[in-house]
């Protein structure tokens, strides 16, 4: 049984949602960042975390990668050129979508209000735009991956909705209507749902 710490209004969402995806039964502890629960799972009280076999393994995509490979689905296996291709968009949405976002909501509400630098955000949203259409130009099939959804999906469409709730600009229409696709799905749909 998997243990999953960490609210659903976070990054936590996507380790529910792959869960759901997987069929896998797991116990959920919706707890909140730096929380009593989230600092005995993680010294930094990051969330979200998984619990398994007595060990604990943090950061999102981590957890999702890990959770892929070892029930052999939403991804490529290693090793192989598919895999190589869905790596690199996977880091190319951490680095050059999640980043800006994640910066943008430091400097709005999760850094000391004497540490934020609010005009970096203009420029964070202006990067955002540029990477759209390179985005856009890597969806050539019904997944970012062509036919397969695997891990880079799940994660775009995350931060598609994240990047909308924090004003960035509104994604193109092949990627607005992945997103759609993605939050159609079932198993989102039981994440969403949840209290």
């Amino acid at each position: 049984m998997y243990k999953v710490i960490g609210s659903r209004a976070s990054r936590g969402l996507r380790v529910l949602w792959m869960l759901e995806e997987l069929g896998q039964p797991y116990e959920h502890v919706p707890a909140k960042p730096r929380s009593e629960e989230a600092l005995a799972a993680n010294p930094s009280g990051k969330i979200p975390a998984l619990e398994v076999d007595g060990e604990t393994i943090t950061d999102s995509v981590a957890i999702m990668t890990y959770l892929a490979d070892r029930h052999g689905a939403l991804t490529y296996g290693a090793g192989t050129l598919e895999r190589a291709r869905q790596d690199a968009l996977t880091l190319m949405i951490l680095d050059e979508v999640e980043a800006l976002i994640w910066m943008a909501a430091r400097h709005s509400f999760v850094l000391p209000e004497e540490r934020r630098m609010p005009e970096v955000k203009k420029s964070l949203k202006w990067e955002y735009e540029q990477v759209l259409p390179r985005l856009e130009a890597a969806l050539t099939g019904p997944f970012l991956t062509g036919e397969m959804m695997t891990i880079p999906d799940m994660l775009l469409a995350h931060c598609l909705s994240w990047a909308e709730r924090a004003g960035f600009a509104e994604a193109p229409a092949k990627l607005a209507d992945l997103r759609a696709r993605m939050e159609a799905r079932d198993a989102f749909q039981r994440v969403l749902a949840m209290p």
